[in-house]
């Protein structure tokens, strides 16, 4: 049985991965392919229960290197329950964040270093990482808007403006440095557009 594709969608607060993941999802179940939608922090029991105490509570709850440890614990429960056994049977998984979050939230927002955060997943998830990542980017504006339509941030999202924007730079620096991997889609327009553009980015596979 052929492997599956491990697919990520990366990005700061409102960039519409969710919205994203759902649109994928309903084209790559019709070309007859099995797919499994996930999310971090998340995605199977032990990890959901992890993420309630990453995502509630105030900002300052947990420093960065707390956190890195938790999002780490997650992952681990994460790939080994539910991402490594579908992407076995072939089916493809669509995950709303995985590791480079970790790297642009803990590594560029927080500080600590990327040797010790792939360090945590070398050990956690024996440093599974995506087949292709796409890099959702919006406007300040538009992703202000989003998250107002939505209800406003969690935990996260609500960390101060210059905490999202070194993440915000954390996260193209990494596109750059693996262009095999990453692809960079501006999540402006409507989102047919961008759900166009991102099969544009799986069409090898599909």
């Amino acid at each position: 049985m052929t492997r599956g594709r491990f697919i990520t969608l990366e990005g700061g607060e409102g960039v519409g991965k969710s919205t994203q993941i759902r649109a994928l999802a309903d084209a790559i179940k019709a070309r007859g392919i099995e797919v499994v939608t996930t999310r971090e922090p998340g995605g199977s029991t032990g990890a959901e229960a992890i993420r309630t105490l990453l995502m509630e509570g105030s900002d300052d709850r947990w420093d960065a290197r707390s956190e890195a440890l938790l999002f780490a614990a997650a992952r681990a429960d994460h790939v080994a329950r539910t991402i490594r056994p579908a992407l076995a049977r072939g089916a493809w998984v669509l995950c709303d964040r995985f590791v480079d979050s970790s790297r642009a939230y803990q590594g560029g927002g927080g500080g600590i270093t990327d040797a010790d955060i792939l360090a945590l997943h070398g050990v956690g998830s024996e440093g599974l990482l995506p087949d292709r990542t796409f890099l959702l980017t919006v406007s300040p504006t538009e992703a202000a808007r989003r998250l107002d339509a939505r209800g406003g941030s969690d935990r996260m999202g609500s960390k101060p403006a210059d905490y999202q924007a070194r993440l915000a730079v954390r996260f193209v620096e990494m596109a750059a440095t693996e262009p095999d991997r990453w692809r960079i889609v501006d999540a402006d327009p409507p989102a047919e557009q961008v759900t166009a553009a991102i099969l544009g980015g799986l069409a090898e596979w599909l």
